[in-house]
């Protein structure tokens, strides 16, 4: 056995880049994962200069394009890179591979990714084309997030026998397409009883005095700027409208009628908000109609069986498991390294 004092701790990189408009869940699901592997290794975060330094429990350093992250992973020499930048590319990803024993992307759809030593795909493409063998994808791979859990399965709950339907307007924590802003012109046409409130995200960059104004015109209507119980209006919902990335799972988690409007290509190309999985899919958000937006919110609202049929196939799969199957994969890499890189101090060596 190694003494104790001259044992060397393992050191885990997270590299932080939010791309895609994906919201702030990549961040929420590094520190997640962060503050698991704090007793195992040494955690330090890397971000680019658009993505909030993560926190102030770890060490973070700010990443200026390529060159940067090759000189401090180069002096840093961590065991394992932790990627969460969006796609990336090969020409990079070589030159990381001789520096750095093993390497994990999260939702890679670039050409890098196929170099990485494993890739956790939770965003993945409706496509009938196998992955390589070092991907994971999947709905499965999900981290439920702390907060999350009080509101599992709340969707199930009987609302009291006078309860106003509800509906929960929210496209994450950016909206580049203000679909906010579309989606709210749209609603407020409905002549029905029905509460509506509106979630606009901390990050939202567009004129909020029009949403405002939209919201004064019409009743039972709020405007919510980043609210702290984000997830409890979602499990209070009779029914969520919401982007096709990170939101969809969790609703899928609580179990609501959701519509989905896609916030550009990448999103209307993904495979989870599906109707077999419960969702009503409108596709891009920026050519829905009013009508079919309309029809589609009315729709759970006037038949009950649909909409326990929707929460139903929601409720069906097996979410919430997706953190205990990540982390198993990273000590996994942390344990059994997939290549000793060129001038790598190994503990043997640290020992001499």
């Amino acid at each position: 056995m190694v003494p104790i004092e001259q044992q060397v701790q393992k050191k885990i990189i997270m590299y932080l880049s939010i791309t895609d408009s994906k919201g702030n869940y990549p961040l929420r699901r590094a520190l997640q994962l962060a503050h698991s592997l704090t007793t195992e290794a040494e955690i330090i975060f890397f971000h680019n200069s658009e993505t909030v330094a993560p926190t102030a429990d770890f060490t973070c350093y700010e990443i200026d394009g390529p060159s940067s992250l090759i000189q401090l992973v180069t002096r840093l020499q961590p065991d394992v890179l932790l990627r969460d930048t969006g796609s990336t590319h090969k020409e990079e990803m070589s030159k990381l591979t001789e520096l750095i024993p093993s390497i994990l992307h999260f939702d890679d759809f670039g050409d890098g990714g196929r170099q990485a030593d494993w890739v956790i795909q939770t965003l993945y493409a409706e496509t009938h084309d196998p992955l390589p063998d070092h991907y994971i994808a999947g709905f499965e791979t999900f981290i439920v997030d702390p907060a999350l859990q009080p509101y599992r399965r709340a969707g199930i709950q009987d609302k009291p026998f006078s309860h106003t339907p509800h509906l929960v307007i929210s496209f994450g924590d950016e909206d580049p397409g203000n679909l906010t802003f579309r989606a709210l012109r749209h609603v407020k046409q409905l002549q029905i009883p029905l509460t509506v409130s509106v979630i606009v995200g901390s990050n939202y960059a567009h004129d909020k005095s029009e949403l405002q104004l939209m919201a004064l015109s019409r009743r039972n209507t709020k405007i919510l700027h980043a609210p702290d119980n984000r997830l409890a209006l979602f499990a209070e919902a009779d029914m969520v409208l919401c982007d096709a990335a990170y939101t969809p799972y969790e609703i899928a988690t609580i179990g609501v009628p959701c519509i989905v409007l896609a916030q550009n290509e990448f999103e209307s190309n993904l495979g989870f908000p599906t109707e077999r999985n419960g969702f009503i899919h409108l596709g891009l958000g920026r050519k829905v109609t009013q009508s079919n937006l309309l029809n589609a919110i009315m729709e759970p609202l006037l038949h009950e069986a649909r909409k326990d049929r929707a929460v139903r196939r929601q409720l069906k799969l097996p979410m919430g498991d997706g953190g205990d199957k990540v982390l198993e994969v990273i000590r996994y890499l942390l344990e059994f390294p997939k290549r000793q890189p060129a001038g790598y101090v190994t503990l043997k060596e640290n020992r001499r």
